[in-house]
């Protein structure tokens, strides 16, 4: 498996082209169509870029970052060219007049943009099933070989949205330019079909599951996602790659589409914390378009090489209250095996307690239904989105509007939000949830304030399940137990990180999760790295069962 790194120094040395390495990823996005990682490729776009980038190494001049790097975007940023959907009803066929920051630096370094990815509805998930393309498949254990004949066709059978009618009017669509109509996009219905629900395949984690299953696949070298409470993390754990969520306000939030703006941080998903460093040291900073990211100087997030990290300089704290009665017995194993590997080598590693970890998951529950509340108001079919044909009043348009455009998730979280909101219940739900949410942030700093440089502990209960056994609970539990070990993270605003450690008896990838101080991001990715080689995951398993 190339790192970043490596592709970049094949491209500069002339071992690679641009124009190869994108074709490789288009080859490779065909081959795993069937993941359903992606609603929109931009095939021809990619290529031209990619001819550009060629251009400039070439000339040997202005060679940027990440010249003729594919990289693939959730589909909750805004993009110019590419539709926005949020896999929801309520933005199909959106297309943004500007990029988000975070996209717009990518691509200001030189990196090509592959497509959107797909993701549950309003990123309201943890599976990534709930969405109007249908659900991403995990790329381990999926029967590739069933599908072989059906992949080797010459054209990609994604079709154009264009070229199908649906079941809803909408009232604002977009000119088509030519840099949309070469855009394809996936339709719900080109990937749902009665087959695929009876087949064993596994959940790809959420809500950034398609950017997850895409860095796996390798149809991109790097992907963006979001992370609310857990988004990047959890897929990453059950896809095996690597999963950062950096500290709140360190990245820029500006178009990415808000679904708890005080706990949303765009997140980056790729196969080394060498790549993802690189990715950060691109789109960290301050941003003027968010006035919530910080305004210190900017550090650069090159990491030392592994044998330089001293890691007996560092002190790793082990979470008791991780230990809950419902984490299985390997997943425990795994964790015990990785603590293990810290003070085998000479790190120091201790116990430490978060006292109010068991209230985390109410009260993000709380917070995060409070907050959707407020941002889906917007989407009434007057301001955003589709709106809907009635006219026997503007209550009958906001109901039928929202009905149609939102998923019973997306309504069911708008509803309790409400609730809690109101005026009778706002100091019972609301305001409490924020002082067990200050306590909690207390928690990490106490234990930060004594010397604890990471915090090592599972991302997720278990390794990833099969769909069926996913859809046997309704959203709200199930994203309660996937988000129980990641949430709290995301209350304190700090930084955290998914290493893929090992494969499962069953098959599967587990991972594990590693939290650091606030804007302690450069030392968290160090340890990190250092962990990440003493794993040295086998990528390779999946690679031979794609091919």
């Amino acid at each position: 498996m190339q790192n970043l790194k490596e592709v970049l120094n094949q491209l500069k040395t002339n071992h690679l082209s641009a124009e190869a390495l994108c074709e490789q990823c288009i080859q490779r996005l065909r081959k795993t169509q069937d993941l359903n990682a992606y609603v929109s490729v931009s095939d021809s776009k990619a290529r031209r870029q990619a001819q550009k980038a060629q251009q400039i190494y070439n000339s040997g001049k202005n060679i940027r970052k990440l010249e003729g790097i594919p990289i693939a975007v959730k589909d909750n940023y805004s993009t110019t060219d590419i539709q926005t959907s949020c896999a929801s009803h309520m933005l199909l066929g959106y297309h943004p007049p500007y990029n988000a920051t975070v996209v717009q630096r990518l691509l200001d370094q030189g990196a090509i943009l592959m497509g959107k990815t797909n993701m549950d509805e309003f990123a309201m998930g943890s599976g990534s099933v709930n969405s109007i393309f249908g659900p991403v498949k995990n790329p381990w254990k999926y029967p590739f070989n069933k599908k072989t004949q059906n992949n080797q066709s010459s054209d990609y059978d994604v079709r154009a949205a264009s070229n199908k009618k649906t079941s809803m009017d909408y009232s604002a669509n977009p000119s088509k330019n030519d840099s949309n109509q070469e855009t394809q996009y996936v339709t719900e219905t080109d990937h749902v079909t009665e087959s695929d629900q009876s087949q064993a395949w596994y959940v790809s984690g959420g809500s950034s599951g398609g950017s997850a299953v895409a860095v796996a696949t390798a149809s991109c070298l790097v992907a963006l996602g979001s992370d609310t409470g857990g988004s990047v993390r959890n897929p990453a754990s059950y896809c095996g790659v690597v999963g950062y969520k950096p500290t709140y306000g360190l990245v820029s939030r500006h178009g990415l589409i808000p679904l708890v703006n005080s706990m949303d941080v765009p997140g980056i998903l790729s196969k080394t914390v060498d790549d993802t460093a690189a990715v950060l040291d691109v789109i960290a900073g301050h941003d003027e378009l968010d006035s919530t990211t910080v305004t210190d100087p900017r550090v650069p997030f090159n990491l030392p090489d592994v044998s330089r990290i001293d890691i007996k300089s560092f002190h790793i704290g082990i979470p008791k209250e991780y230990h809950v009665p419902t984490l299985p017995g390997e997943t425990r194993q795994t964790w015990q095996r990785a603590a293990d590997i810290f003070e085998n080598a000479g790190a120091k590693v201790s116990q430490v307690s978060l006292p109010h970890m068991q209230y985390s998951i109410v009260c993000y529950s709380v917070l995060n239904a409070c907050e959707v509340a407020s941002n889906m108001a917007c989407y009434d079919g007057i301001e955003f989105g589709h709106r809907a044909s009635t006219s026997d009043s503007t209550e009958a348009l906001y109901a039928s509007t929202r009905h149609q455009g939102f998923n019973e998730v997306v309504r069911g979280r708008i509803l309790a939000g409400n609730y809690f909101l109101l005026k009778r219940n706002y100091d019972k739900y609301f305001l409490q949830a924020q002082r067990v949410r200050r306590l909690i942030s207390q928690d990490f700093a106490n234990i930060f304030k004594e010397g604890i440089d990471v915090l090592l502990t599972p991302t997720t209960l278990s390794d990833a399940m099969s769909y069926t056994d996913y859809i046997s609970e309704d959203n709200r539990t199930r994203c309660e137990k996937e988000d129980l070990f990641t949430q709290p993270v995301n209350m304190a605003g700090l930084p955290a990180i998914n290493i893929p450690m090992e494969i499962s008896t069953s098959g599967l990838p587990v991972g594990l999760q590693l939290i650091g101080q606030s804007f302690k991001d450069k030392r968290l990715l160090t340890i990190s790295k250092w962990f990440e080689h003493q794993v040295n995951f086998p990528y390779s398993d999946l690679v031979n069962s794609i091919e």
